[in-house]
């Protein structure tokens, strides 16, 4: 069930947000045990056969969490952290059968010429946010003494139906208290109108301009996979096509999170910070994805001792992390070169942080041509890797990236003439898009600003919440009459 159907906003929301607020009258408890019931039954909808699987994923971490933070309570620390060891342990192997456990046969016949074969292995949607989302419970509950006595409040922080499929990457200690507050039970009228409106942003950034650029992006991407070759012009529009289509496409999906949320009275953490007004790759990481970015700086490059072991360990620990974080993206060595790409980059821009000085530095950061120019760098370097993170296969990521490098090829557009499309009108899209992605209001701001709004001034939410439910109305009707419904880019992941 996507958030962009009909089914979803005419149907399924309605009914979980009425229920939720109708039985939270009478018991906050049960109110919660509903949305735990109605996340599952979200899940359900997309893969009624894993549905077990998520439980059983659930019941199990919860109960060795538990454990954990006995353990701890009583002192009993080696015990606590052999629990925790048994319990990250068991995600990852669950992680590593249904997403790379055919990856791993492919090589190892490609290696040693056998015929091996595991069969069609289906991956459940969203495995990475669920398995990486209690992972950090289990570490908490080991470092923190967190602890959650009720199954169903454990159980909807891991199943919360906006976060459950394409993340953002959650701490307990981020959603718990929320629902452990009785205002969540409580029906807020600027909650609800901000929401709206911050589900709108959301449902532009999908349907309107990430489904709207797609097109050249497929046009150049999938012939480049099949073996035929780019030229410059369309190899560089489909890189800057794909570059925008994901950015919109997951930074939607995020801002439609946080607005259903609101409607409940919870607040997400925000995943994007305009990244691609970063100016150097360090703070894209800081902008990117910042669940996941602080999710492998917390519990992976620190815990193989981040910066504390000299400066060569420091390099060595964030190429294993982004090396890491490439194929926790998916199986296939296109995933792995672009997250050794990220690694490298970060390598470079830290030796040549350190080269500088703080003294440098704090010039160089003065100077606008500098700045500039280490935008533009950034921003290349993103560009080309994201390439790798398209690509369905390696061959087709090298003759992508050839075709970048050749500004002699011929210049016939063939792919794009074939798909029906035109380079101007490719160009056009992007040119719009840049402008919005370097220029326009950064939506978590405009989302702040819309919640002031509606919580200083009541005539403003009737307002605001109309204009929200006929734009919505509009947007799924558009996303509705198109020959296909697209599904967001990270629940791939």
């Amino acid at each position: 069930m996507l958030f962009t159907t009909a089914a979803f906003v005419a149907l399924y929301l309605p009914l979980v947000l009425a229920g939720f607020f109708v039985i939270g009258r009478w018991s906050h408890g049960a109110a919660a045990s509903w949305l735990f019931a109605a996340s599952l039954l979200f899940y359900g909808v997309w893969m009624p056969e894993y549905v077990l699987l998520l439980l059983g994923s659930i019941v199990g971490n919860f109960w060795i969490g538990q454990g954990i933070a006995a353990k701890r309570a009583d002192g009993l620390i080696p015990q606590a952290k052999i629990l925790l060891i048994v319990g990250v342990s068991a995600n990852l192997l669950l992680l590593a059968y249904y997403k790379y456990a055919n990856f791993f046969v492919d090589n190892l016949n490609a290696v040693l010429g056998t015929q091996w074969q595991l069969g069609a292995v289906l991956l459940p949607i969203g495995i990475s946010f669920f398995s990486f989302t209690q992972i950090a419970f289990l570490a908490d509950s080991y470092q923190k003494g967190t602890r959650e006595y009720r199954f169903s409040h454990y159980g909807l922080f891991v199943t919360y139906f906006p976060h459950l499929i394409a993340g953002p990457v959650l701490h307990h200690a981020q959603m718990m208290p929320q629902f452990r507050d009785p205002a969540t039970y409580r029906i807020q009228p600027a909650m609800l109108a901000a929401g709206l409106a911050i589900f709108v942003l959301g449902l532009v950034k999908k349907v309107v301009l990430a489904d709207g650029i797609s097109p050249y992006a497929d046009a150049v991407f999938n012939p480049a996979d099949a073996g035929m070759h780019p030229d410059f012009h369309e190899a560089w529009l489909g890189a800057l096509a794909y570059t925008f289509q994901l950015y919109f496409d997951f930074s939607g999906y995020s801002d439609m999170a946080i607005g259903i949320s609101l409607l409940f009275n919870v607040r997400l953490p925000f995943n994007f910070d305009s990244p691609y007004r970063a100016s150097n790759i360090s703070d894209f990481w800081r902008r990117w994805h910042i669940s996941l970015s602080n999710f492998l700086r917390d519990y992976l490059y620190i815990a193989l001792g981040g910066n504390r072991k000299g400066a060569l360990r420091r390099y060595l620990n964030l190429g294993a992390t982004m090396l890491l974080g490439g194929l926790w993206h998916g199986a296939s060595w296109s995933f792995v070169l672009w997250g050794g790409l990220h690694g490298l980059y970060l390598m470079l821009n830290h030796g040549f942080s350190a080269l500088c000085g703080p003294v440098l530095k704090q010039r160089l950061a003065a100077s606008r041509a500098y700045m500039l120019s280490s935008w533009l760098l950034t921003m290349l370097a993103v560009v080309l890797a994201w390439v790798f993170f398209r690509a369905t296969t390696l061959d087709g990521a090298l003759r992508m990236i050839e075709a970048m490098l050749n500004p002699s090829s011929p210049g016939l557009h063939r792919l794009l003439w074939e798909a029906g499309l035109q380079l101007q009108a490719g160009w056009t899209w992007c040119a719009v898009l840049a402008a919005i992605a370097f220029l326009a209001p950064n939506s978590n701001s405009i989302g702040q600003r819309l919640i002031t709004l509606c919580q200083q001034r009541v005539a403003a939410r009737a307002l605001l919440a109309g204009a929200a439910i006929g734009a919505i109305a509009l947007l799924v009707l558009l996303n509705t009459a198109r020959s296909s419904v697209s599904a967001f880019i990270y629940f791939n992941f």
